[in-house]
C-alpha cells in the first residue's frame, strides 16, 4: 500500500482511507485494485490488461481514457537513465497521469499550492494525477516498476518542465524519509 508524506507537515500516512481522503485535498485520486483473478508476475501486457480489464473500463469511461498499456522498467532497460531524467524534474502534463502499480515501486512528490505532498506507491496502488498538476517521479532503490498506464491522447502525454528548481530540494528516498531535504543533508 501507498505511504504519504506531507512534507511541510513532516506527518506520514498509510492507512488506505486517510491516504484517500488525504490526497483529495491535493486533487489526487488514490485506489487499491485487486485483480479479478491472478496474474502471474511474468504475464505478458495483454494477459495484465485483461486481468484488470472491468477497472480500466470503468476508469475509460469515467475519465475519456482511450488506451491503456503497460510499462515495464527494471535496471536492465537499455536508456533507463536517460528515460528517468525526463520525469524526476518538476513537470506537468496536457492530460491526466494514471498509473496502476503491478509490480516494483516509485515515489510521486506533487507540488500544489499548499506544499509538498509525496507519494510512493508499490503493486495494488492506482494513482491519478490530474492534467496541470506540478509533479515529479523517481523509481526507488532496486529501480523496478510495472505498471498500467491510461492516456486520453498519447500526444498529450509530454512533460511541460516548471524549471521552478523545487524538485531539487527533495531527495528520492524510498521507505524512508521521503521528504528530505538536501539542505538538511549536509
Amino acid at each position: 500500500m501507498a505511504v504519504v508524506t506531507i512534507v511541510n507537515e513532516n506527518r506520514r500516512i498509510d492507512e488506505v482511507e486517510s491516504i484517500r481522503s488525504t490526497l483529495k485535498l491535493y486533487d489526487i485520486d488514490y485506489e487499491r485494485w485487486t485483480p479479478a483473478h491472478e496474474v502471474s508476475s511474468e504475464a505478458s501486457a495483454e494477459e495484465v490488461l485483461s486481468a484488470y480489464s472491468s477497472e480500466i473500463n470503468k476508469l475509460k469511461s469515467q475519465g475519456g481514457y482511450v488506451t491503456a498499456d503497460v510499462i515495464d522498467v527494471s535496471p536492465d532497460t537499455p536508456g533507463l537513465d536517460a528515460m528517468l531524467a525526463k520525469f524526476d524534474r518538476e513537470h506537468w502534463h496536457d492530460e491526466d497521469e494514471v498509473r496502476f502499480v503491478i509490480a516494483g515501486r516509485g515515489l510521486f512528490h506533487v507540488h500544489r499550492e499548499n506544499g509538498v505532498v509525496a507519494i510512493e506507491v508499490e503493486a495494488g496502488d492506482l494513482i491519478r494525477v490530474p492534467r496541470g498538476t506540478k509533479h515529479w517521479f523517481n523509481l526507488c532503490g532496486d529501480r523496478r516498476i510495472r505498471a498500467i498506464r491510461l492516456f486520453q491522447d498519447v500526444s498529450g502525454w509530454t512533460p511541460h518542465y516548471t524549471e521552478t528548481g523545487v524538485d531539487r530540494e527533495f531527495q528520492p528516498v524510498c521507505f524512508g524519509p521521503t521528504f528530505m531535504r538536501v539542505a538538511d543533508l549536509g
